[in-house]
């Protein structure tokens, strides 16, 4: 009996598959590599965490918000002492935070005043087909785009960064990412923490030359050359909000965390230090129905968790740091978190945040399989779905709409797999199902030779999507596939 690469990667395991550093054993699969910084790093945590700004609407009318967002070069300050030129929305990184409603209409206008094309995507919205950001809906320099989404979906923390074929790795290592915050009245009738106890954390990592510029890796024609980096990209400086490994003075009271891996390849395994609860209340699509203490939350690139710590579990002038588990040294530092005052605290955690509904497999129309590998694409390695790189003129599934689907998705190496326009829900992962009640999310954690279940109903608006692997360096080298509503 032939073998299959997917069989062998099972039985070998995972820790034989990766024993091989910056390539799996098998057909020597690129995985993630560190862009070692030229750069003096600074210490960790003597830098102040930065909020980013919160965008204000330039025009409001009975049923819908109006904002620009423009992209820009500029030059800010990450390391201490050093000028770091950006891409940023606004000029800034992250770009401005949009606080938008669900149910009221919010348009973006997106201008282009760098000298690249760009496309914008909503990552989590569930949003009209030309205003989703296709890879291939330029915004060229000098010209707009503007984005309507009418919102019809749940409270979420979401977040938008550029999405342009073949470049979204480099554009967003550049700065072009920013939060979009969507509420509503019923999440806001919840005790949780809110005002500056709701604190977004845009956690993602990068490296800097010795005059403070952020490389990224070029990618030439030559084979070699090419897969380098092919993997993914790694930074050896974590940020937080732009920041490294910035310090946040906070009350001895709960907060609220919306963490956000903006990475383009890495993986976190956040926990506090030394000890310390978080609990769950969110997750890509909303609050969960009830909170999930948990010791630690693991992020792949693109998820979200909202997660409350309570500060009053600690003294006066504590010390308590957010770490990632997944990694040593510098890396496994992310934040930490100074206790200052004592306060009145009128917040809670409710035992229930939210109604999910179930979805059943039984009234599933259709079953896909989707397979991401590796493998040859014109003389060198690509990423492939199904065997096949992306094709912008090709379609690969036809749901209908209304209709609920299950998505059986299979991976090599890793791969955080995304769908736009609709949530989903997790059936099972690696043939395990999920404890507790299901949760919506846009973004799932493939991991090293697993399959995955998804179960999803495609709703609101018929048209040309993609679902693509959210390590940047995949999506950029073919790792995506476009399916259409009809």
């Amino acid at each position: 009996m032939t073998m299959t690469r997917r069989q062998a990667l099972r039985l070998l395991g995972v820790g034989a598959a990766l024993s091989v550093p910056g390539c799996s054993l098998l057909g020597r699969t690129p995985l993630p590599r560190l862009l070692t910084s030229g750069a003096p790093l600074p210490r960790p945590y003597t830098v102040p965490l930065p909020l980013p700004a919160v965008a204000k609407p330039y025009r409001t009318d009975a049923s819908t918000d109006y904002y620009e967002l423009v992209q820009q070069q500029a030059e800010v300050e990450i390391l201490p002492g050093l000028r770091t030129p950006i891409w940023g929305y606004d000029g800034q990184f992250p770009g401005p935070t949009i606080r938008a409603r669900s149910g009221r209409r919010t348009v973006v206008r997106v201008t282009n005043r760098l000298g690249a094309p760009t496309v914008t995507h909503l990552h989590g919205g569930h949003t009209p087909p030309e205003s989703d950001g296709y890879p291939t809906d330029l915004v060229q320099p000098g010209t707009h785009r503007d984005h309507v989404f009418p919102l019809e979906q749940r409270a979420a923390t979401l977040w938008y960064h550029d999405h342009r074929m073949d470049h979204t790795g480099p554009q967003v290592w550049r700065g072009l990412a920013g939060f979009f915050l969507v509420g509503d009245d019923q999440e806001e009738a919840l005790p949780l923490p809110s005002g500056e106890r709701d604190v977004p954390l845009l956690i993602c990592d990068r490296s800097f030359a010795a005059d403070g510029t952020m490389p990224y890796p070029a990618r030439p024609d030559g084979p070699g050359a090419r897969e380098a980096f092919m993997g993914g990209v790694l930074g050896d400086v974590v940020l937080v909000n732009g920041a490294p490994w910035p310090q946040l003075a906070v009350d001895r009271a709960r907060y609220r965390l919306r963490l956000l891996n903006g990475s383009n390849a890495r993986t976190y395994e956040l926990a506090l230090s030394p000890g310390g609860s978080l609990v769950r209340i969110g997750s890509d699509g909303g609050l969960l129905a009830a909170p999930r203490p948990v010791d630690r939350v693991r992020l792949a690139p693109g998820e979200r968790a909202d997660v409350i710590v309570d500060f009053a579990a600690y003294r006066v002038g504590d010390q308590v740091e957010l770490r990632n588990l997944a990694d040593e040294g510098a890396q496994a530092r992310v934040m930490r978190f100074t206790v200052e005052r004592n306060v009145r605290d009128d917040s809670a955690i409710p035992t229930t945040l939210s109604r999910v509904e179930p979805l059943d497999p039984a009234k599933a129309a259709a079953t896909r399989d989707f397979e991401f590998t590796s493998g040859d694409m014109h003389g060198h390695t690509g990423w492939l779905i199904n065997g096949k790189p992306f094709d912008a003129r090709r379609v690969d599934a036809r749901p209908k709409l209304g209709q609920v689907e299950i998505w059986r998705l299979t991976s090599d190496v890793a791969h955080p797999v995304h769908l736009h326009l609709s949530p989903f829900q997790v059936l099972s992962a690696g043939g395990e199902r999920p404890s507790g009640p299901p949760e919506w999310k846009d973004t799932v954690e493939l991991r090293e030779a697993q399959t995955v279940e998804i179960i999803t109903r495609f709703t609101g608006y018929r048209g040309r999507y993609v679902m693509h692997c959210h390590n940047l360096e995949h999506e950029d080298m073919a790792m995506m596939s476009t399916f259409e509503v009809v």
